[in-house]
């Protein structure tokens, strides 16, 4: 299907010229939300930033528009550049996640009236959407949560998250001693429990538990009289499962130590006919583009949102999701341009 001629939004591009320039690596965010604010304020919306740091710009709650504020780490020189096919590109750390999507909500939120809500600390422990959840009053009648999707996909599922640390402690002795040391111990139950959710090659990855260490320390305590380890580690789970399921799984393969799970959070999977996803089909084709249906292998604030709010919702914005955290980080400005158009369209529909 041809795409249909976008005319430049300068109001909008400018907005996230200003946003990307702002650094907001998790935790500091104050600076981007404060211009954040401005850009409400001066198109007359009340908005202010709540005592985590979210901004938060309430109106009518036909529809939530939501993204997060936070960036990982990495200093990529924020410019304008025309790449090969003549587009116009704007690099810098968050251009894809996901001040696009972020910027992009805000600009549709101004001109339909729209409720907005930009979060923060969301690339580490989602403490501003889970603050919202417990402080804000009510639940929206729909929520568009902005992560990159391209301006033509639209994700409805994400798996979840199960994570914690291993501990364990074992006797020190020769390393010729046949028994096994805590290192070893950490070792064992991770291979158990890798083999508990070994699939095949065509399983897709969305549907499967994928477990993943991501630190591990181990060696003979300070006194010299034990072995000691740690090991820190995540689980993915989809759809098929609850994280307590995968915890009980992966507790059951335990013969010594023992795992604090300290973070965990639901898989969610969205239906492609609830009044939202429809309003995108239809929005994305009126814009020139073919809808795409998504399923995210990682996590976001729409899961968080899912467990507490009984309100369709999908997960929308601009960017290619290859270019999340990376060093080459950048977006299409006419892609941009095409995500507001679509979710002003969205919006108007659904209010």
């Amino acid at each position: 299907m041809s795409q249909t001629v976008q005319t430049p939004d300068e109001e909008a591009r400018d907005l996230l010229e200003a946003i990307v320039r702002i650094p907001s690596v998790t935790p500091e965010e104050d600076q981007a939300a404060k211009r954040l604010v401005e850009f409400f304020e001066a198109h007359g919306r009340e908005a202010w930033v709540d005592e985590i740091g979210n901004v938060r710009a309430p109106a009518d709650d036909g529809v939530l528009l939501t993204s997060h504020i936070d960036t990982v780490p990495g200093d990529i020189p924020v410019r304008i550049e025309e790449n090969d096919d003549g587009e116009l590109e704007l690099w810098g750390r968050g251009s894809v996640d996901a001040k696009g999507p972020l910027c992009a909500m805000a600009v549709a939120a101004v001109r339909t009236g729209a409720s907005f809500l930009g979060v923060v600390g969301e690339e580490v422990d989602s403490r501003g959407s889970r603050y919202v959840i417990e402080d804000r009053e009510g639940t929206p009648d729909a929520v568009v949560n902005g992560e990159p999707s391209g301006w033509e996909g639209i994700t409805l599922g994400y798996r979840g998250l199960l994570a914690g640390t291993y501990v364990a402690t074992s006797e020190s002795g020769h390393s010729s001693r046949p028994d096994n040391n805590a290192i070893q111990d950490a070792l064992d139950w991770w291979a158990a429990v890798e083999g508990e959710f070994e699939k095949d090659e065509w399983e897709p990855v969305f549907e499967r538990v994928t477990c993943k260490p991501v630190d591990i320390d181990g060696g003979i305590s300070e006194d010299g009289l034990s072995v000691e380890t740690t090991m820190d580690v995540q689980l993915r789970v989809p759809p098929e499962y609850t994280t307590d399921e995968i915890r009980e799984i992966a507790d059951g393969h335990l013969v010594n130590g023992t795992v604090h799970w300290d973070d965990k959070v639901e898989p969610v999977m969205q239906s492609p006919r609830t009044p939202v996803a429809r309003a995108f089909r239809t929005a994305i084709r009126s814009a020139g583009g073919e809808p795409t249906l998504l399923r995210k292998t990682g996590t976001s604030d729409m899961n968080v949102f899912a467990q507490s709010w009984d309100c369709p919702m999908v997960t929308y914005g601009p960017g290619d999701s290859d270019l999340d955290h990376a060093p080459n980080e950048h977006i299409q400005l006419a892609e941009y341009d095409r995500s507001v158009t679509v979710l002003e369209d969205v919006t108007e529909r659904l209010l």
